[in-house]
């Protein structure tokens, strides 16, 4: 394994932790991680980020602006016709 460096950790940052890159560049990022603070505080942060705006596109609007979002749309469509 070798530390890949800042430039390409970065580049690669968002397809490496979703597991979308090879096992051997997975590993040299993983290295340039494990010596990097910087590199490692971008990684924690791209990983919140992800997590936290998982959790939110997983709540549910409430019922009454469903309503009004669906009879704007109705409206909407209907004009167009």
């Amino acid at each position: 394994m070798t530390d890949c460096g800042c430039d390409k950790a970065r580049r690669d940052l968002e397809e490496y932790l979703r597991h979308e890159i090879c096992q051997t560049e997975h590993s040299d990022i993983r290295e340039h991680l494990d010596h990097c603070a910087d590199c490692r505080d971008e990684a924690l942060v791209a990983t919140t980020l992800t997590d936290v705006v998982a959790r939110a596109c997983k709540e549910t609007a409430p019922q009454e602006l469903r309503d009004q979002v669906l009879d704007r749309l109705r409206a909407a469509q209907a004009s167009h016709h």
